[in-house]
């Protein structure tokens, strides 16, 4: 490919945004809760990532659930979006639906408004939209930088056909981030069926921080430690940048 391929890598813990950038990602959408698909980061999580040296785009993501707010999520939208600014970070991560899946286009609206000066990605609510043609140009004329999508599919590879034609449609005028299941084996089919210029995911491995006692231990028989708990592992990270170096 002519255009290098942008790596954002997805985290959530002081420890997986060390790995994402050690591992050589070029941006960082951040967020708490990656086991509930993502949530508003700490102001904590905030303040160490405006140390790094690459953008850092907090998901805002007030509660789990759908993404059709009433007033109070808004309210709550806002206000970390003044967080993010305070933090002096990059940009947001934002959606919003209708109770139909359509985008919805007001909340929308006052949200890039509130957040100008900072860039602006559409998260995956627009996988819910029941036309994505449409929704993508919603999406340029509110001002999105960028649509973080799987096509509407389980997984980006599965949504490849839809994502190629959304970066056809697009041409330029906003950016498709192709996200859902991308690791070092996909990736580079991924970008080849698509032709897509930025990949997103999480980039995972067994967490090892934050497991002390193990499986056995006090703190799992009572909930704290979860089955499965996973971690962004920068031999992954570095694996999928390698593989898009290669392109």
């Amino acid at each position: 490919m002519s255009k290098r391929v942008i790596l954002e890598a997805c985290v959530n813990t002081p420890a997986g945004l060390a790995a994402a950038i050690a591992g050589g990602a070029d941006r960082i959408e951040l967020c708490s809760a990656l086991a509930l698909q993502g949530l508003t980061p700490a102001p904590s999580l905030m303040a160490i990532a405006a140390e790094a040296e690459i953008p850092i785009y907090p998901m805002l993501r007030p509660r789990h659930g759908d993404f059709v707010y009433d007033d109070r999520d808004l309210d709550a939208l806002f206000r970390d979006i003044d967080a993010v600014r305070d933090a002096g970070l990059a940009g947001v991560v934002i959606g919003a639906n209708l109770a139909s899946g359509e985008l919805d286009v007001e909340a929308l609206s006052m949200l890039v408004a509130h957040a100008e000066g900072l860039g602006v990605t559409l998260h995956r609510a627009f996988d819910l939209v029941p036309d994505q043609a449409a929704a993508l140009e919603s999406a340029i004329d509110l001002g999105f930088e960028r649509i973080l999508t799987s096509g509407g599919a389980h997984n980006a590879l599965a949504g490849a056909e839809r994502i190629a034609a959304l970066v056809a449609q697009a041409d330029g005028r906003i950016a498709i981030l192709a996200g859902g299941g991308v690791n070092p084996a996909n990736v580079a089919e991924l970008v080849a069926r698509t032709g897509v210029t930025e990949v997103h995911g999480s980039f995972s491995g067994p967490m090892t921080m934050g497991v002390a006692g193990g499986h056995d231990g006090l703190a799992y028989k009572l909930g704290f430690v979860p089955d499965g708990l996973r971690d962004t592992h920068e031999a992954t990270v570095a694996a999928v940048v390698k593989v898009l170096a290669g392109l």
